[in-house]
């Protein structure tokens, strides 16, 4: 069986969840090994492969696995049936109330928020990286999962593995566009080593969005960059000059 991670928050009667590591796939070098990323560069046997143990993982067959197109946006999709890898929608949230239709999220730094509302039998999956988390992808997740009748005072939220504060430096100009959309932004920024730069704290960042938005919600404190053995890392494999890497998955399922 392949392994993956889990948070007792989504621990919930009749739905399955996993936070997918790098371990328990095929592929070799730079993508070793469980590389799910159809938009790496990697074999798209070895992909497919990886993606089929993810499912199997999730208990449910590898057609019925579905990922979207991310574009760093704030689109969330209603899903009523899975689609053929690659031909998803360009979103980066999805919500279903289909029982054996599991939402899969890829991300290698940015964060896979996992939802759900185990009352109203409803789940959702987003990509929340910093340009998805500031423009409002979180909240995007929640609406789409109260139009399926959910309550956000129901759903519960957990922030996978993802680049922590102590690894993402960036610029001046990430700085000012958080701090100009609400001046308390600030709060999630510390000084770099470099001059005029800034540790940024996405994590925190994404975790007060969503516990603003009205749900519980919890950050599993993993870091995607400082573990090179469990998780890939855009960031990391860009220091070291690689010339791709590998995209995780975390993904859920309403049981049959």
């Amino acid at each position: 069986m392949t392994p993956f991670l889990t948070y007792e928050l989504l621990a919930l009667p009749g739905i399955t969840h996993g936070f997918f590591t790098r371990e328990g796939g095929v592929s070799t070098g730079l993508y070793a090994s469980l590389n799910c990323g159809t938009g790496s560069k990697d074999a798209r046997d070895r992909v497919s492969e990886n993606r089929a143990r993810v499912s199997t993982a999730l208990g449910v067959a590898a057609d019925r696995l579905a990922t979207p197109y991310q574009v760093h946006g704030t689109e969330a999709v209603a899903v009523e049936a899975a689609w053929q890898p690659g031909e998803g929608p360009k979103a980066d949230a999805l919500v279903t109330d289909r029982p054996g239709v599991a939402l899969g999220i890829g991300t290698a730094d940015c964060g896979p928020i996992l939802f759900a509302d185990a009352d109203a039998r409803v789940i959702g999956a987003a990509h929340a990286g910093w340009r998805g988390a500031l423009a409002g992808i979180a909240e995007a997740a929640v609406a789409a999962m109260e139009r399926l009748g959910a309550r956000r005072e129901r759903i519960v939220a957990v922030l996978g593995p993802s680049i922590s504060q102590a690894n993402y430096e960036v610029g001046p100009e990430l700085v000012a566009r958080f701090t100009a959309a609400d001046p308390a932004n600030d709060r999630f920024f510390a000084p770099a080593p470099r001059d005029g730069h800034a540790l940024f704290d996405l994590p925190g960042y994404t975790i007060a969005r969503l516990k603003a938005a009205g749900v519980s919600a919890a950050n599993m404190d993993l870091c995607t960059y400082a573990e090179p053995d469990r998780f890939y890392s855009y960031r990391r494999a860009t220091h070291l000059g690689e010339p791709d890497y590998g995209r995780l998955l975390s993904a859920i399922v309403l049981d049959e």
